[in-house]
C-alpha cells in the first residue's frame, strides 16, 4: 500500500501542512511506504533559509530534515508550482526532486491524502 501525502499550503499561517507532515511521519514510522508531494504554495516548504523564530513556530527545514529518519520514501515538488514561486531544483531542500504529476503519477499510489 503506497501513500502520497500532499502539502499544498504555505509553511506558516495554516496548520494543515504541519498536520499533513505529522501524518506522513507517523505513517513512515510504522513502515508504511509514504511520499510527500509539495504543490501550489506548499513548495515554499522546500525553500531554504526559513526564519520561524519570530513566529514562535518550529523551523520547517529542520522538520523536513527528519523525513529520512522517519522513513519517508521521497520529497517531491510540483514543477509548475516551482516555476510559479520562482524556485528551481538548485535552491530546493537537497532531498527534494521536481516532478510533473499527471494521472499516471497518481495511479502509482494506493491512497492520496490532502488536508
Amino acid at each position: 500500500m503506497r501513500i502520497l501525502v500532499i502539502i499544498d499550503k504555505a509553511p506558516y499561517g495554516d496548520w494543515r501542512g504541519r498536520e499533513a507532515l505529522d501524518m506522513a511521519f507517523s505513517l513512515a514510522a510504522f513502515d508504511q511506504p509514504v511520499s510527500i508531494l509539495f504543490r501550489e504554495a506548499g513548495v515554499n516548504w522546500l525553500r531554504p533559509g526559513h526564519h520561524s523564530e519570530p513566529l514562535g513556530q518550529k523551523n520547517v527545514e529542520k522538520q523536513l530534515g527528519a523525513a529520512g529518519i522517519f522513513g519517508v520514501e521521497a520529497l517531491l515538488a510540483e514543477q509548475k508550482a516551482l516555476e510559479r514561486y520562482q524556485l528551481d531544483e538548485a535552491c530546493l531542500n537537497a532531498a527534494a526532486q521536481a516532478v510533473a504529476p499527471d494521472a499516471a503519477f497518481f495511479d502509482q499510489y494506493d491512497h492520496v491524502v490532502c488536508l
